[in-house]
């Protein structure tokens, strides 16, 4: 029976992956990967042997109408990113919106994901957040920055580490030098971190030292307005 399995992989500790991942990425007929190699590492180290193929954002469009036309045909796939949960900041919108329109079922497992432990560790409320994601890099960035000030909820923004040190000098900008802020990098990996404060203060732990990982900042609602 044709089915598309999203598949969430570790975001760096090879451990959070759950047995039902395992058996899936062994069962299906394809694996469908952001990067083969680095699937393969995750497939090896586990002893899974299953054919691999590449999917990602510089391909999707070209490879859609044929992985649509083999799921209709009665394979089943499991798509998965390089780390994490397909479709968040990475493929997987696209195919899932052909599976749906195609009637090809279309089942997701839960696990890893970067920005859940960034927000569950930074203490800031999590009953109501708003994820953006990564940025604009150049346009329509400041214009975005203007939007998510005015948001009464704790802020999810991916960054990559070069680009930190400058964004936390645009977060001062737009939210105010004493907005709290959390900011976590190499999670689940062996030098784990996640630094809190105000906005001043972790851009002065950050500035000219090296920045290493992938990082989510989280960034605390602002203060209500006394009336």
């Amino acid at each position: 029976m044709s089915k598309l399995y999203l598949v969430p992989t570790p975001i760096g500790n090879l451990e959070d992956i759950s047995l039902r991942a395992l058996r899936l990425l062994k069962e299906v007929d394809l694996i469908l990967s952001e990067d083969t190699r680095t699937t393969g590492n995750l497939l090896k180290h586990y002893e899974i042997e299953n054919r691999l193929q590449a999917y990602h954002i510089h391909n999707e469009h070209k490879v859609l109408e044929s992985i649509i036309s083999r799921l209709s045909g009665g394979e089943t796939m499991a798509l998965v990113s390089d780390a994490g949960t397909p479709s968040i900041s990475d493929p997987g919108f696209l195919l899932v919106r052909e599976c749906v329109k195609n009637n090809i079922e279309v089942e997701c497992l839960p696990g890893a994901t970067a920005f859940v432990p960034a927000l569950v560790n930074s203490g800031f409320p999590s009953d109501r957040f708003f994820f953006e994601g990564f940025l604009p890099h150049k346009k329509g960035r400041q214009t975005r920055l203007k939007k998510l000030a005015g948001l009464p909820y704790t802020l999810i923004i991916y960054e990559s580490p070069h680009r930190l040190v400058k964004s936390l000098e645009q977060f001062i900008k737009f939210f105010g030098a004493n907005r709290p802020v959390s900011v976590s990098r190499e999670l689940t990996k062996i030098h784990e971190e996640t630094i809190r404060g105000k906005l001043t203060e972790i851009l002065s732990y950050f500035k000219g030292k090296p920045v290493k990982g992938e990082i989510v900042i989280v960034i605390g609602p602002p203060e209500e307005k006394k009336k």
